[in-house]
């Protein structure tokens, strides 16, 4: 945030932040039509958004779509003719493709293109709150790039059993080097897989119709999955 506001200092750019500057709160609920979700309520001296489900699971998805009403509200307040009705609408029929989305339902497998420790803390976080499941299975793979020992850190406190994989990025990291990483930071279950196909196969044969299976950690390996199981 330091940088963002160093940036906007030096453009001479207005700098505010929900939650702060802003009024903006949120709060989990569930209910028989919506089941577990998020609502945010968004108030300033030209707008009031009030109790607005947020369609997108998770905390951090309740804080996204609270900072875009902020963007809203900073349009109709230079002028644009914003419909705050419609706007509400508008953003209940969000969808967002790759994130907690279900491309399976017998099994049940997600997939979600979290692919950094932040974001796997989150999705993490939103599973546990918002899916029921007895076990949960974890397919994962990433690229050389990223932050690996923070991702495998976090997928601990979610993962009943993690099987990894690589994806056809050529910057994919092997599966035996993400498990013996894994290893050394837990004891939980995991298994290696030199291909999706065969992760796949071996979760499959793990789970029961009340647990789950969840892709993550690069977007090559999600887009890889929703192209393999949608086209079946």
């Amino acid at each position: 945030m330091r940088v963002l506001k160093s940036h906007a200092s030096s453009l001479k750019a207005p700098f505010s932040v929900t939650g702060k500057d802003i009024d903006f709160s949120y709060r989990f609920e569930t209910s028989r039509e919506h089941g577990p979700h998020m609502r945010i309520c968004l108030t300033t001296q030209t707008s009031k958004f009030e109790h607005v489900r947020v369609p997108l699971h998770g905390t951090h998805q309740a804080i996204n779509c609270g900072l875009a009403l902020a963007m809203l509200d900073q349009l109709k307040s230079s002028g644009y003719e914003i419909d705050i009705e419609k706007a509400t609408k508008a953003l209940g029929d969000v969808t967002l493709a790759g994130r907690m989305e279900m491309i399976c339902h017998d099994p049940r497998i997600m997939i979600d293109g979290a692919h950094n420790a932040a974001s796997i803390r989150a999705l993490m976080h939103a599973i546990g709150q918002n899916i029921p499941y007895d076990s949960m299975v974890v397919i994962f793979g990433c690229n050389s790039d990223k932050d690996i020992e923070g991702m495998l850190n976090e997928l601990q406190y979610g993962a009943d059993k993690v099987i990894f994989t690589s994806s056809s990025s050529p910057r994919a990291v092997s599966p035996q080097d993400l498990a013996d990483i894994y290893g050394s930071i837990c004891g939980k279950m995991y298994q290696t897989a030199v291909s999706l196909g065969e992760a796949l196969k071996l979760a499959k044969s793990a789970v029961s119709k009340e647990d789950l299976i969840c892709i993550t950690g690069s977007f090559y390996l999600i887009g890889q999955a929703k192209t393999r199981l949608q086209s079946n």
